[in-house]
């Protein structure tokens, strides 16, 4: 791990192995070692510089308490790419991390060689709006939740019923929840990072995009995801059998494959 001091922050980041560059952008109130069990492998295995970081509000990179934007994330990502010298890079982003790669490919496309979208979308709706406004209200009460009922709610929301009923497989990820689920006031910062609508705006992304959508996402529909995809020109989507929002780590092998196939197509 290496920490840089860039954009006015402390930013924690990870970079591994040589050939092309593939920058991994993680979503929210995770940091950047979830990457670690299944996509930077399989990355570095397929020959890539892989980079990774631990987004502000997650620390060792600065917690910024007083809050933040999407624009400070993706303003974070600029600064990381200078800093490493690098003029473009592959990027890979799940749920908030995907909106940031969106608006980085929007703004700058030039620094975005090819861009993997993984539980994404182009807006939000009546469900997501009432959810996340319901999460903060939460997150700013006084109300601690015991940490195995907010592992046993967050499983529900995140896993497959491919996973919720195998018993020794959704026991070791309650563990894992149960452990992990701690709310800190960077992590509530990127809570109330709400895109909006944002399909107009995604129709003038000249980026190569490919969208990944998970069948059994409850916080990101696949209806969603297709949605972003037939906006976005040209990006292709693919649905992933088995798997909620957590995709990434319920089925890292498809995962793995549908993102390498993209990177290796010709831009």
């Amino acid at each position: 791990m290496a920490i840089a001091h860039l954009n006015g922050i402390q930013l924690s980041h990870y970079d591994q192995g040589t050939g092309e560059p593939v920058v991994l952008v993680m979503g929210t109130g995770a940091g950047a070692n979830g990457w670690n069990l299944h996509q930077v492998p399989a990355l570095l295995a397929a020959g890539y510089r892989v980079i990774t970081f631990d987004n502000r509000g997650i620390a060792p990179s600065s917690v910024c308490p007083g809050g933040f934007g999407a624009q400070d994330m993706v303003d974070d990502i600029l600064a990381l790419l200078d800093h490493l010298e690098l003029p473009a890079a592959n990027f890979v982003g799940t749920s908030l991390g995907a909106h940031l790669v969106q608006e980085l490919a929007l703004q700058r496309p030039e620094k975005v060689t090819r861009a993997v979208l993984m539980a994404s979308r182009g807006r939000s709706d009546a469900m997501r709006d009432r959810l996340s406004r319901a999460e903060l209200r939460l997150a700013d009460s006084a109300v601690v939740l015991p940490p195995d009922y907010r592992a046993a709610v967050r499983a529900l929301q995140v896993f497959s019923p491919a996973t919720l009923g195998d018993d020794e497989r959704v026991n070791d990820w309650l563990d894992v929840l149960e452990l992990s689920q701690q709310q800190t006031a960077g992590v509530r910062a990127q809570m109330a990072i709400e895109p909006g609508d944002r399909l107009a705006a995604y129709r003038d992304i000249t980026v190569a995009c490919h969208v990944i959508a998970f069948a059994d996402d409850l916080i990101t529909t696949p209806g969603q995801g297709r949605e972003l995809a037939d906006t976005i020109p040209g990006a292709t989507f693919e649905l992933l059998a088995d798997c909620g929002h957590y995709g990434y780590l319920e089925q890292p092998d498809a995962v793995n494959k549908s993102v390498i196939e993209f990177l290796r197509r010709p831009v």
